[in-house]
């Protein structure tokens, strides 16, 4: 790693701080929109607590000026109080990492997925550009991006699971659901497919993946589009640049050119794009996670909502933050490593 890179990752680091500093003030902001008593919601620990509102109030001063305020809570969160969750009967930080495990198993295989093929496809419909193989990728987006998520997934529901009867909803069988539970089988992540495995109980595993099929097609079908069409613009621009004649000119072969000029620069705007969608995956997809039954933090966020679960929405909100500052971060980075001009900038 050069000296550059690192310079460069040390700065973002350091902005970091400030990032999370604005997104909790954010968030805190929103809580203000509530009296004092619905906002002892989020100081509450265990059930017996709510008893106690008033004096809630007084020890955390939610009736006192609102720097205070957010001093006692950003010293509550940093010790992962976000409060309780009246619709799941848990702590909030206790749901949000009960509920993780299936969304990531969700974003774990669909992901990948979703930028390879995007990849994949919006460098081909470049490279063809005008041709059958460039009309027919382009089709294939505009509607696969046009197909609302929920619309998908209850076709796919009704034709595979309700007339084939295969790939029902939910995470496992309830066979494997029993032997998850039972003492006999060990929950080391909490990702059914991952603990199938370190279990050596390939049954559960293929189970696990069986319940996977449908919301992970649905989900690479949808973004999958919005992937190949950045692609496939930032493709072309490359293309039609001088140093890619320049390159052609100095007689190397095309293939070189596509793969070690024009695509690894077109790659910028797909890696930024790409980052945002893990961020997104990973703090839910509540459409998804609703229609197959997939209960992950998605779900759990769209239910504490109907729920005016203040403390559940305004813990998810805070996930996702972070997760979406992460996601930044990580672009920045893999930004400053494709194209050193950033950096040096």
């Amino acid at each position: 790693m050069s000296s550059n890179l690192r310079t460069y990752i040390a700065r973002r680091l350091i902005l970091l701080v400030p990032t999370l500093i604005g997104m909790t003030v954010l968030v805190f902001a929103i809580t203000q929109l509530f009296d004092p008593i619905e906002r002892a919601a989020l100081y509450i620990t265990e059930p017996r607590q709510a008893r106690f509102v008033k004096e809630i109030i007084a020890k955390y001063g939610l009736d006192r000026p609102v720097y205070i305020q957010y001093f006692n809570w950003i010293t509550q969160v940093i010790q992962g109080n976000l409060g309780w969750s009246q619709s799941l009967h848990m702590k909030v930080l206790d749901a949000l990492v009960t509920r993780f495990p299936a969304t990531a198993e969700l974003a774990i295989y669909s992901t990948p997925l979703i930028i390879l093929f995007g990849i994949y496809l919006g460098k081909l419909s470049a490279i063809k550009r005008n041709t059958v193989i460039d009309h027919a990728s382009r089709v294939v987006a505009i509607i696969g991006w046009s197909l609302p998520s929920f619309w998908l997934g209850i076709v796919l529901l009704a034709i595979f699971y309700g007339g084939m009867g295969v790939f029902p909803p939910g995470r496992l069988s309830e066979w494997a659901e029993a032997l998850v539970r039972s003492g006999e089988f060990k929950l080391y992540t909490g990702l059914y497919t991952i603990d199938a495995l370190i279990n050596l109980n390939f049954s559960v595993f293929l189970d696990a993946i069986y319940h996977l099929v449908l919301p992970v097609i649905t989900l690479t079908t949808i973004n999958v589009a919005l992937i190949m069409r950045v692609m496939r613009s930032s493709m072309l621009e490359q293309l039609n640049k001088m140093y890619i004649t320049a390159a052609r000119a100095r007689g190397l072969d095309e293939k070189t050119v596509i793969d070690r000029h024009a695509t690894r620069n077109a790659l910028i705007p797909v890696i930024t794009l790409s980052g945002l969608l893990a961020a997104g995956m990973l703090s839910g997809v509540v459409i998804t996670e609703t229609v197959f039954e997939f209960k992950g933090v998605g779900y759990f966020a769209a239910h504490a909502a109907t729920q005016l679960d203040i403390p559940a929405v305004l813990g998810f909100a805070l996930f996702a933050g972070i997760l979406f500052i992460l996601a930044n971060l990580i672009v920045d980075i893999l930004y400053a490593y494709i194209d050193p001009r950033i950096r040096l900038g």
